[in-house]
């Protein structure tokens, strides 16, 4: 009798077999997974509270990212209902809504040691702007490296073109992040860096661009975002006005992986993509699916190769051709 014939099943490889993810260098690092515990601490913004302007980023509103359901919650309070069940594990604090920085160096720390005392921390993320980012503050962050916490500076920079920095009121321009990241990682202070794909009048030149300014500055992880509208935003009435158009599936895919595929190997993603849900999410319907996204870049990468096989591609030089 002829042994049956087998047949191959052609199988996608995992984000982390194409990419430097988090979720990656932390289970490398720690030899277990390591989970995010997001807070809100009730900072407000520079770009809010009048200090630098009113009404935030053209594309801000905060429940986007922090799904709180309205209720005003204490740091242990946040924190004891993300750990329930969980009494192994092994925790990154997230101070993740709005400017986590931007208040007096005392209350930052006061706020900061209430998060770091619940044990089983592994590192801390405190999620700003590059515009609030003073010595005080990094020297406090430095000392928290230096009893063995591991720190990540996440700086929201968006893109590297001031024009749209203007357009969709930021408040600072690239000079200010270039500032900021230079000073942190003089003290050692990890970096990550947020880029929006999809920014009015920017095309997948410009994104290139930017992440070319900012691997040419040096950074240690990169967070990738598509524009999403959601409900409440400036960008909101834009959109619904006919004046703002949003990234397809296909083209936000084809423009993450170029990316990916021209960061060195070292660098951690933290995010290749994001998602909100409806009735908050207004457009593209396709960020509205969590896995859409992840699914469609990996299966890019797959077929034409992880992140640093394109590591030599000029822009990474300063030399015009």
């Amino acid at each position: 009798m002829e042994a049956p014939v087998s047949q191959s099943v052609s199988v996608t490889p995992t984000l982390d077999a194409l990419v430097n993810t988090f979720g990656n260098d932390c289970r490398l690092r720690f030899g277990k997974r390591v989970r995010k515990l997001t807070l809100d601490a009730h900072f407000t913004c520079p770009n809010r509270d009048g200090s630098l302007g009113i009404g935030g980023c053209t594309f801000c509103h905060v429940p986007s990212f922090n799904a709180d359901d309205g209720q005003q919650f204490d740091i242990a309070s946040q924190l004891k209902r993300q750990m329930a069940g969980r009494t192994d594990a092994l925790y990154f604090i997230y101070f993740q809504a709005y400017t986590s920085t931007y208040d007096e160096v005392a209350v930052l720390k006061r706020r900061y040691d209430e998060a770091l005392s619940i044990g089983n921390v592994a590192g801390l993320f405190v999620g700003t702007r590059p515009d609030c980012v003073p010595d005080a503050v990094l020297q406090l962050l430095a000392n928290y490296q230096q009893q063995g916490i591991d720190v990540w500076l996440d700086l929201g920079l968006q893109t590297a073109r001031d024009d749209t920095l203007k357009r969709i009121n930021r408040g600072h321009d690239f000079a200010v992040y270039a500032d900021a990241v230079t000073r942190a990682r003089r003290l050692g202070i990890k970096v990550c860096t947020h880029l929006i794909l999809g920014l009015p009048g920017e095309t997948s030149e410009d994104f290139i661009e930017s992440h070319r300014q900012v691997l040419a500055l040096g950074v240690d992880g990169l967070k990738l975002h598509p524009l999403h509208i959601v409900e409440g935003s400036i960008m909101a009435r834009q959109w619904r006005a006919g004046r703002l158009d949003t990234l397809s599936l296909d083209d936000y895919v084809n423009a993450a992986v170029q990316l990916i595929q021209r960061t060195p190997a070292d660098i951690i993603f933290h995010r290749v993509t994001a998602h909100a849900r409806p009735p908050l999410l207004l457009a593209p319907d396709w960020c509205g699916h969590k896995w859409l996204g992840m699914g469609a870049i990996c299966s890019t990468l797959a077929q034409t190769g992880g992140q640093g096989c394109l590591t030599e591609y000029p822009y990474l030089s300063d030399k015009k051709t």
